[in-house]
């Protein structure tokens, strides 16, 4: 993380980047930061707003009910428009916020990677435009996996008029379906340019430290997702199916593949996580009662490393006495004031200031597998040993001893051919027991499986309409600073309500 300072250092020193109105400027005159900066910054900002706890970024660990409050119950209800939490997702990755969003970052860095000139007579040319190549595939998949996350929150979005104009207008928005399609090009070509015998940023890749073949199978596994989620549309299914099956050959096969952001113990890099729940000396947050009593219940050994092990209540022996210390797990109450002495805490672990944080693991790429395999694509394997193999994942990824994991799969709650449900009820609890500390894509599999069956709290606001959000409304800024688009964009996709379904939500 040492090379995170250097290379952000070098984009804050240097002026002049953020205005995205002027991209094609001549490098060699431009004040700007280069490419390589720009996609160290890029990278580190999307970690961030996926890894960060804060009730103004993001709520999604909250919405899924892994987590839940403490000091204040808006969030966790669903009363998202006083903090603006909206427009300030929506900012983290594109411009228009007192920075540019991770986007703007890669796009410019895009611009000025194209822009360089490469003498055909220099004896390095083959060997310079290998590298130049695999620079934009880097980038690309980033984009990538930016506007996944964009249009899985909101549905459509500005897509390819953004970015062409002023930095606070981004112009028409597009089908999410259509995006989607496109996103899929885009990768195929990002991972067919990648030249594995060749670098890419080097020391400014904080992913995969300049390991091309894992950028390959990060491209697939963002292509899996996209794929299993046009595949649960019931749209575009030989485009779904070609997605998931070529996707499924190159993906990530172990837990050494995973798509990881590591942390240092000192600031300033380290994890969002211990920012907002230790350095900032507040308790905001305590793990959420379903999730806790649905772990507890199928006795996951993961408990002890998601949460500790104590919290204090009342003395059966002397009820008025002091509080006393209790060994075992108690969650909170979603959509309440929860003292938060009073219930299991975060584990030490995760709150930990070198914490890694995570884009994408390889327990959710079993997972999607086992999915992919239900909804009859052909891919290798049986829904059951992508099952296991994912659980296996996530318990390992964990520092679960293997003795522990075979005595949770053995239980008949666990294992495929017994445990209770459907097939997407058995992957989707699942799944959420493993995407613990991943809200975003956790909230995604929730949505896109209809389980667990979460009930909104009996106080949940008005807007919410009686459902667990199914996403997020658009920002107020784009309102007012992009009105005829936004009103478009709202009547397109029946109403800009938190109730509303995106186009692959049909449960």
């Amino acid at each position: 993380m040492k090379k995170i300072i250097y290379f952000l250092t070098i984009t804050f020193l240097i002026s002049s980047c953020s205005d995205l109105t002027d991209l094609n400027t001549d490098e060699k005159n431009s004040s700007k930061p280069p490419a390589s900066s720009l996609f160290t910054a890029a990278a580190k900002g999307i970690a961030e707003q996926v890894v960060n706890t804060s009730v103004n970024k993001n709520i999604f660990r909250l919405v899924n009910q892994q987590w839940t409050e403490t000091t204040y119950t808006d969030e966790s209800v669903y009363q998202w428009t006083t903090r603006k939490i909206s427009d300030n997702h929506w900012g983290a990755f594109y411009a228009g916020t007192v920075k540019d969003g991770s986007l703007g970052d890669l796009i410019q860095a895009k611009v000025f990677i194209e822009n360089e000139v490469i003498i055909a007579s220099d004896p390095q040319f083959a060997a310079k435009m290998n590298i130049k190549k695999n620079q934009l595939a880097m980038i690309d998949i980033l984009i990538v996996y930016s506007y996944q996350i964009l249009v899985d929150t909101f549905g459509d979005v500005p897509y390819s008029e953004a970015f062409k104009g002023s930095k606070y207008y981004l112009g028409k928005y597009d089908k999410a379906l259509d995006i989607y399609k496109d996103l899929i090009v885009r990768l195929d070509n990002d991972i067919a340019n990648i030249d594995t015998s060749h670098p890419g940023f080097g020391d400014a890749d904080i992913i995969y430290q300049d390991n091309l073949t894992q950028w390959v199978k990060f491209a697939n596994g963002i292509k899996l997702k996209l794929g299993i989620n046009l595949k649960a549309s019931g749209l575009e299914d030989a485009i779904a199916d070609a997605a998931i099956i070529s996707a499924s050959k190159g993906v990530f096969s172990t837990n050494a593949d995973n798509a990881k952001i590591s942390y240092e113990k000192n600031v300033p890099n380290t994890n969002p996580i211990y920012v907002e729940l230790v350095s900032s000396g507040r308790h905001d947050f305590v793990p959420a009662k379903p999730f806790v009593d649905a772990l507890v219940a199928k006795n996951d050994p993961r408990t002890k490393t998601y949460f500790n092990q104590t919290y204090k209540d009342i003395d059966p022996a002397n009820p008025t006495g002091d509080l006393i210390v209790v060994t075992g797990y108690k969650g909170g109450i979603v959509g309440v004031k929860n003292t938060y002495s009073r219930y299991t805490h975060v584990s030490d672990k995760i709150q930990a200031p070198d914490f890694k944080g995570t884009y994408m693991d390889y327990a959710e790429i079993e997972f999607l597998l086992a999915e992919a395999v239900e909804r009859g694509v052909a891919v290798s394997g049986d829904a059951a040993s992508h099952y296991t193999k994912a659980i296996t994942a996530s318990m390992e990824d964990w520092g679960i001893i293997q003795a522990d994991i075979d005595t949770y799969l053995a239980q008949s709650t666990v294992a495929y051919s017994t445990a209770t449900g459907t097939w997407q009820q058995k992957i989707g609890e699942q799944a959420w027991y493993a995407l613990f500390n991943r809200g975003f894509e956790g909230w995604t599999s929730t949505r896109r499986l209809n389980f667990p069956a979460l009930v909104p709290p009996s106080n949940a606001d008005a807007s919410a309409e009686g459902q667990i959000p199914s996403r997020m409304t658009y920002p107020i800024r784009e309102q007012t600073l992009n009105a005829a688009n936004y009103n478009a964009a709202a009547a397109a996709i029946g109403g800009d309500k938190l109730k509303t379904k995106l186009f692959w939500d049909k449960n």
